[in-house]
């Protein structure tokens, strides 16, 4: 005997609306217009006889068996969502959907996209930005790349590279302040803080084991890593770089490192995937595809670490 089952397309739609609280939010998920998931929503309550949301007043609330029922349809589409996931013997798909940290999606990865797309010219590329947790298969996602410290991650995720702090300026500045060793142009100048992350400059004294200024509370704020080396390329103040997203400003001149040594910010960027087995072709490559660029972006930075002890030396 078959089963009886609601419309299913209707209840995908439910299930989206319930997970978000908006059927706004669930038509930009699923691609379709707010009023086809309120019709959607409206078949599966007729064909169920329940109601599902309360409406009025602005606010789109679950009643009690809607609550019920979103709570055991979201676990019955994960678990399908999963099975699909790691369905053995995948092929590629020929599409990518990547979730990455804004700064590493903007200031590292677009720049050298085209290596990847040169590549693999048969694999097309949607990259969304976000700094929430992902879940991979629900969602909707491939891979995820996301800044979180090693005690948080998985045994199948990859490790990218680390997040250093580095203080930097804007050649003029760092001109001006020329009599002034590096923590005392830091102590000095203005600070540029990035207000969307905990490790500000406040941190980076801390793990110097300096004393913060009188005046750390001052100067400019903003919220985006893009917005503060900007900042202080411009003549600002000292921000507080954060490699590898500051690394090109400083190879092109843009910024001066003020400090020569780097600080751990604890902090590091991780490849989110699947288990190993369960891994689709597309991500396979653009996982080694990253590995790769990484390899080649660390000898870089010896081969400069090197010319300069050697000119340093002579």
């Amino acid at each position: 005997m078959g089963f009886k089952l609601p419309p299913l397309s209707s209840v995908r739609v439910f299930e989206a609306a319930a997970r978000h609280g908006s059927f706004k939010n669930a038509a930009e998920e699923l691609n379709i217009t707010a009023s086809a998931v309120s019709h959607a929503v409206q078949n599966l309550e007729d064909w169920l006889g329940v109601e599902l949301f309360r409406r009025g007043g602005g606010k789109l609330e679950l009643t009690e068996p809607g609550a019920a029922y979103a709570a055991a349809v979201g676990k019955a589409i994960k678990a399908i969502a999963d099975a699909t996931a790691r369905l053995p013997g995948r092929r590629a798909q020929g599409r990518l959907t990547l979730s990455s940290a804004p700064g590493f999606a903007g200031r590292w990865l677009m720049p050298r996209l085209s290596r990847f797309t040169d590549r693999h010219p048969d694999i097309a590329v949607d990259i969304q930005t976000s700094l929430d947790p992902v879940d991979l298969p629900m969602e909707g996602i491939d891979a995820a790349i996301r800044l979180a410290p090693a005690a948080r991650s998985l045994p199948h995720w990859t490790h990218l590279l680390e997040e250093r702090l580095v203080p930097v300026c804007s050649p003029a500045l760092r001109k001006k302040y020329l009599k002034l060793s590096g923590h005392e142009l830091v102590a000095t100048a203005d600070l540029i803080h990035m207000t969307s992350t905990t490790a500000d400059w406040a941190e980076w004294f801390r793990l110097v084991g300096l004393e913060q200024p009188a005046t750390i509370r001052g100067g400019l704020r903003v919220d985006t890593i893009h917005m503060a080396l900007d900042a202080a390329s411009r003549g600002f103040g000292v921000a507080l770089g954060r490699a590898p997203l500051c690394d090109l400003e400083i190879e092109t001149g843009q910024l001066v490192r003020i400090l020569d040594e780097d600080v751990r910010s604890g902090l590091s960027y991780w490849l989110v995937t699947m288990d190993a087995d369960f891994q689709s072709q597309d991500v396979k490559a653009f996982r080694q595809w990253l590995l790769d660029e990484l390899g080649g972006a660390r000898d870089g930075r010896k081969q400069r670490a090197r010319r300069k002890l050697a000119q340093s030396t002579t």
